[in-house]
C-alpha cells in the first residue's frame, strides 16, 4: 500500500520535473540496475567507475540521491571526501625542484645529552594562565571545508574560554585581514569584548586585523609556533563541528555551509552538555525534573535534543 502510495506521488510530481532532472533519474535508476546485475551470492559489487559515475550525477543533479537505493547517503559523503582527497593529492603532488633533505635525528639527540637540566620550580605554563584568565580570553581560529565541488571554503570560530561559548562562527571563500576585521567587531560589543585574543600565526591575521584588535582594547596573543595545542579550545571545538556536523554533510555552497553552521552554533551553545561545565551548556539552562520527555530533531536529524513537556 505504501509503494503504490509513493508511486502516485511520483507520477503527479513528474510533469513538474525538468526534462534534465528526469533523464537524470532515469540514468541513476538504469546504473543501479546494471549494478545489481553483476552482484555475487547477494552481494552488490561497485566498481571505481560506478562511484565516479554515482558522485559526478550528484554533483550535477543532487536531487537523485532520493532515486539511489543501493547505497546509503552516508556512502556517498565517504566518496565524496575520498575523491577530494584524491584530487588534492593530485594536484600537490611533486613537479620537481630542490629535493627535500630529511632531519639529522641523530645530531639532535646527541646535542640533547649534553643540555643543562634545569633546577628550581616550573615558570608558569598556559594551564595555569588559561584557568587564572579564562573569563578575559577569547581564541580564534580558521578551518577548511571543500565543496562538492572540490572547491575550499573557510569558516572561523571565535569562542569565549570561561563558559566554552561560540560566540561568533561565518564563512568565506576568501579570507582576508579586513574580512576577519569585520567579524571580529561583528562577535563583541564593544563593552563585551575580551582582554586577550590567542590565535595561530596564519599570515591571514594581517595589519587590519591587528589594528581592530588594538582599537577595541583586545591585546593579542599568538601562539608558538608550531604548537597548536596552545590553542586547545578552539581546535577542540573545530574537532566537535568536523565531527558531529561538517563531516556528515556534502556542502553545496557558501550559503549553504553558513546556514548548516548558524544551526549547529545554536545546538553547541543552548544544548550541548560539557563534562568541564558539570554537564551543562555553555549558556546555561534550568534542570527539567517533571513532565514527560520528548525527543527534537535538530541539524536535519543529526542530534536529537530532550526535554521535558
Amino acid at each position: 500500500m505504501i509503494a503504490l502510495f509513493w508511486l502516485f506521488l511520483t507520477l503527479s510530481v513528474s510533469p513538474f520535473k525538468s526534462k534534465s532532472r528526469l533523464e537524470a533519474e532515469n540514468a541513476a535508476l538504469r546504473h543501479q540496475l546494471i549494478v545489481l546485475r553483476r552482484r555475487v551470492h547477494g552481494r552488490v559489487l561497485l566498481t571505481n567507475g560506478d562511484r565516479l559515475f554515482l558522485v559526478q550525477l550528484y554533483r550535477w543533479f543532487p536531487s537523485v540521491l532520493k532515486a539511489i537505493t543501493i547505497i546509503r547517503p552516508e556512502t556517498l559523503v565517504r566518496w565524496h571526501r575520498s575523491g577530494f582527497r584524491r584530487y588534492w593529492r593530485w594536484k600537490s603532488r611533486f613537479l620537481g625542484g630542490r629535493p627535500q633533505i630529511a632531519a639529522d635525528r641523530g645530531l639532535s639527540v646527541h646535542v640533547a645529552k649534553y643540555m643543562v637540566k634545569r633546577c628550581g620550580p616550573p615558570s608558569q605554563g598556559w594551564r595555569i594562565f588559561l584557568r587564572n584568565h579564562a573569563p578575559d580570553i577569547a581564541a580564534m581560529d580558521l578551518f577548511v571545508v571543500p565543496t562538492i565541488g572540490f572547491d575550499l571554503l573557510y569558516g572561523l570560530v571565535i569562542v569565549r574560554l570561561a563558559r566554552r561559548d561560540l560566540v561568533w562562527i561565518n564563512v568565506t571563500s576568501h579570507p582576508t585581514a579586513e574580512w576577519i576585521a569585520r567579524q571580529i567587531m561583528e562577535a563583541f560589543p564593544w563593552n563585551e569584548a575580551p582582554r586577550y585574543m590567542i590565535r595561530d600565526r596564519d599570515q591571514v591575521y594581517g595589519a587590519a586585523a591587528m589594528r581592530r584588535l588594538r582599537a577595541m582594547g583586545i591585546r593579542d596573543k599568538p601562539i608558538a609556533p608550531g604548537s597548536p595545542w596552545q590553542n586547545g579550545f578552539a581546535e577542540r571545538l573545530i574537532g566537535s563541528i568536523r565531527r558531529e556536523c561538517v563531516d556528515h554533510i556534502v556542502v553545496l555552497g557558501e550559503a549553504h555551509l553558513r546556514r548548516i553552521l548558524k544551526s549547529y552554533a545554536r545546538y553547541y551553545n543552548e544544548m550541548r552538555t560539557h563534562r568541564s561545565l558539570d554537564k551543562d551548556a555553555p549558556i546555561s539552562r534550568p534542570v527539567q525534573r517533571v513532565g514527560s520527555i520528548i525527543s527534537r530533531a535538530l541539524l536535519g536529524g543529526l542530534h536529537h535534543h530532550y526535554v521535558r513537556v
